[in-house]
């Protein structure tokens, strides 16, 4: 929540600290929604009659849990992105055909789960107080297209309207990582325990490969001057 609140904090000064430009003086609507996405706040300035630009952030945090074929996980989702996006009204109404490109910094960290003070990885079984902490991470490019649909900042509208969003985003290929920590295994058994983590990285890859396309479903207020 912290976090989630410097983001916003971070939009609000932004757009007080240029709120005499005449950038400023050109923004049509400002907009918060919530979604696949996290909890959002954008604002639009008008290129044409029926062309927008549109601008916000993006931020939420949560918890899940997942698995491998073998291994138990406990996943923590960092959800945040900044959009720089175009709107056309091909209708001259609230209906936009969307594109663009956003700062991508969604990722997902991982920590294996222990089944009766056992980790089960490739085959092998550990104790878990010895193998040590067995956690990765889960990362997407930097920058990706958005493409999509929705409903808002209608050229000719006043004042409060609906919001909304549907769309993908195109992230990439995700890289994992995935390492045990503080092995007090004896023997060869940590050299092992390595090897069967290394396998397990790629099992994990292979189960969060679609989310190479990130479906978006936005829904919010927006309030047109």
């Amino acid at each position: 929540m912290k976090n989630l609140t410097s983001r916003f904090c971070i939009l609000a000064m932004s757009l007080a600290c240029f709120s005499q430009s005449s950038v400023a003086q050109s923004i049509s609507d400002v907009a918060v929604s919530g979604g696949t996405t996290g909890l959002g706040a954008h604002f639009s300035v008008p290129v044409a009659q029926t062309v927008n630009a549109r601008f916000g952030l993006n931020y939420y945090r949560y918890d899940t849990k997942g698995s491998t074929s073998s291994v138990d996980y406990k996943f923590k989702l960092d959800l945040n992105t900044i959009d720089a996006l175009v709107d056309w009204h091909p209708l001259n109404n609230g209906f936009r055909v969307t594109g663009g490109v956003l700062w991508n910094g969604n990722k997902i960290t991982a920590k294996a789960k222990a089944k009766g003070g056992t980790y089960t990885i490739n085959g092998n079984t550990y104790n878990a107080s010895q193998a040590g902490t067995v956690k990765g991470k889960i990362d997407f490019d930097d920058f990706a297209p958005y493409l999509g649909i929705g409903w808002g900042n209608a050229p000719k509208s006043k004042g409060w309207s609906f919001a909304g969003d549907l769309g993908i985003i195109f992230q990439g290929s995700p890289s994992a990582s995935l390492k045990n920590q503080n092995c007090t295994l004896a023997g060869n058994a940590c050299d092992q325990l390595a090897q069967d983590v290394a396998v397990e990285k790629r099992k994990l890859k292979d189960e969060v490969k679609d989310y190479r396309y990130y479906p978006v479903i936005r829904l919010g207020a927006v309030y047109r001057f």
